[in-house]
């Protein structure tokens, strides 16, 4: 295998479950190489969720950090200011972290669907695209990509819901989806 190291820009889109599960899968294998890894959750904040809990074991070089103001109930959602502003924090904590150089690994977790939401401008995820270094792995999950990013992505992956267990009535389960 080669070790010319290329950062590569890796989206994962779709509206089935799974693309934080994916990328997160993809920091972990990361992290066991000795690379650094940064998540910033641009629409989580508030839970703990089990990944929470794990990457405190993982030490130093494995960071999340939640900057969203928790989930959104629609384009109607009457909190949609708090959400935008905590997303406009989230985006300007990325550039700072994508431009700093201590990072290998960058996912940048639910970035499309706030901007889906308006929450974030495409146009100002297409600059941090921009500005990521050569070196730099850059992946940026949600539902909805815009053709723009697609286009710049060196590797796109879909999720497809098939089949799902809250059709039949059963709640997020600890462990799977929290």
């Amino acid at each position: 295998m080669s070790e010319k190291k290329k950062g590569l820009v890796l989206v994962n889109t779709g509206e089935g479950k799974g693309k934080t599960t994916a990328s997160l899968g993809m920091a972990l294998r990361a992290w066991g190489q000795g690379m650094k890894v940064l998540v910033i959750q641009f629409i989580k904040g508030g839970w703990k969720y089990g990944e929470l809990k794990a990457v405190e074991k993982l030490g130093a070089h494995f960071e999340i950090r939640q900057m969203g103001g928790g989930f959104i109930k629609g384009p109607d959602d009457d909190s949609l200011a708090e959400h935008r502003h905590a997303a406009r924090e989230a985006l300007d904590a990325a550039g700072a972290e994508i431009s700093s150089g201590k990072y290998d690994l960058i996912i940048l977790d639910e970035i499309l669907y706030a901007s889906y939401y308006g929450l974030v401008a495409v146009e100002d995820v297409l600059a941090l695209i921009d500005k990521k270094p050569e070196n730099l792995h850059l992946v940026l999950t949600g539902r909805h990509a815009p053709p723009e990013i697609i286009d710049k992505a060196d590797l796109v992956t879909e999720m497809r819901e098939i089949k799902h267990p809250y059709t039949k009535g059963i709640p997020a389960q600890k462990g799977i989806e929290f």
